[in-house]
């Protein structure tokens, strides 16, 4: 996410996006054992986009944590895939 915000808008951006975790308005999530098989799953289901790990594993811990919103630039993978636990995710920004 930080390398598509330097990337895409600027190092103020990223700084700002950083600044959002410094202040606890973001965190950050390990990959817990249990997610993998889950993981799985989701690159298999999604193929044809194709979701990839690290969206999938996103996907996992928003599960698994009972979240709904997701901060990211990632549309196109996000408004598609359904998670578990809800109709769909809350996108942010």
């Amino acid at each position: 996410m930080a390398y598509l915000l330097a990337s895409r808008l600027g190092v103020e951006a990223e700084i700002r996006f950083l600044g959002d975790f410094a202040a606890g308005n973001l965190m950050s999530e390990p990959v817990a054992g249990e997610d993998w098989l889950r993981i799985a799953e989701l690159v298999g289901r999604y193929r044809d986009l194709p979701l990839g790990t690290i969206d999938a594993s996103v996907v996992a811990a928003a599960e698994r944590l009972h979240v709904t919103q997701i901060a990211t630039l990632d549309r196109r993978h996000f408004t598609v895939v359904r998670p578990a636990h809800a109709p769909a995710f809350e996108l942010l920004p």
